[in-house]
């Protein structure tokens, strides 16, 4: 990509592929009998939960570190993020000998904190989710780091994309409709670009909760939104804003975006953990919670794919959940 303004192309994915190839799992697309006969539809699980480090977000991690300059990786980097994205760049620093300082909210779970630190990255917990990025600058400014965007980069987005490629692999016929959760828009975009590249009247609907509905926000206001309050239990896509480019990419290729509330998801964990045998943390079961309470369209025996983005629940939330039946 010559300009970061472009969305991505087939070929960045395809390229993202390469690089990250032997470095991630190829994970299963799991056809779910038993949870699709609930909805009266052929549904297809794409397992991110089980990747390494239990989610999705190393795959735009190792493409985008592939990008960095060695001036760059021996300076070190800097990212903020709610857990996911803070685990798979301290994972993928540590690999790669390269210092990481992470800046994490106050409303993180305390288990994504704690294995970020072992990992060993530099996290800084900052109680105010509204001044996120103005700390990270800072910081970035003095000690001269690399950003590693959570999700508002080409490379981070290209890397995502490339589950998309896997589940039209990993199928046998072409999905009428792939759900994805939705907190800052890298998933989504890399997913949707992946799949409408390639078929366009594939459906692509994503998924946020209502207490951190960035994204929803800034199509309805046709310009990036920073959120005021955030209140949900998937702090996995808890983003305070939407990104520029996530947001171009998520007009051009996504359908529709549709909201759950934590009720819907935390029931939504309760059957994929009990009938599905698949423990996914809030963030993870959020596409699949928009189906189990209707609120996406679907016809009898529609094909339908639901991304499981992560499995790093914390034990606490757990419990809860499972008390709660």
């Amino acid at each position: 990509m010559t300009t970061r303004d472009k969305l991505i192309t087939l070929q960045d994915i395809l390229s993202a592929q390469e690089v990250i190839g032997d470095q991630i799992l190829e994970t299963p697309l799991i056809f779910a009998s038993n949870l699709g006969k609930l909805l009266n539809v052929n549904l297809y699980l794409k397992t991110e939960l089980f990747q390494k480090m239990g989610s999705f977000k190393l795959r735009g991690v190792l493409n985008k570190i592939q990008t960095l300059s060695e001036k760059e990786k021996n300076n070190g980097v800097i990212t903020i993020s709610a857990g996911n994205h803070a685990q798979s760049l301290a994972y993928a620093c540590k690999n790669e000998g390269i210092r990481a300082v992470i800046i994490m909210p106050s409303y993180a779970a305390k288990n994504k904190i704690e294995a970020t630190k072992d990992l060993g990255a530099e996290v800084i917990v900052h109680k105010d989710s509204h001044t996120l990025m103005e700390k990270l600058n800072e910081i970035r400014a003095k000690q001269d780091l690399t950003l590693i965007h959570p999700f508002d980069d080409v490379s981070i987005i290209a890397g995502q994309g490339t589950i998309g490629l896997e589940i039209l692999t990993e199928m046998s016929i072409i999905p009428d409709l792939v759900i994805v959760p939705v907190g800052g828009g890298g998933l989504i975009s890399g997913i949707a670009a992946a799949v409408k590249l390639q078929y366009p009247n594939v459906s692509i609907i994503g998924v946020e909760p209502i207490g951190a509905a960035a994204m929803h926000e800034s199509l309805l206001k046709n310009s990036v939104v920073s959120l005021k309050d955030i209140k949900t239990i998937a702090d996995g896509l808890a983003a305070p804003f939407a990104g520029k480019h996530t947001l171009a990419h998520v007009k051009k290729f996504v359908d529709e975006i549709v909201l759950v509330s934590d009720e819907e998801i935390m029931s939504s964990i309760r059957l994929l953990l009990l009938q599905g045998k698949l423990l996914c943390e809030p963030a993870g079961a959020a596409g699949f919670a928009a189906l189990l309470a209707k609120k996406i369209s679907t016809s009898r025996d529609m094909n339908i794919v639901c991304v499981l983005s992560g499995g790093n629940i914390e034990k606490a939330l757990l419990r809860r959940i499972i008390a709660e039946e």
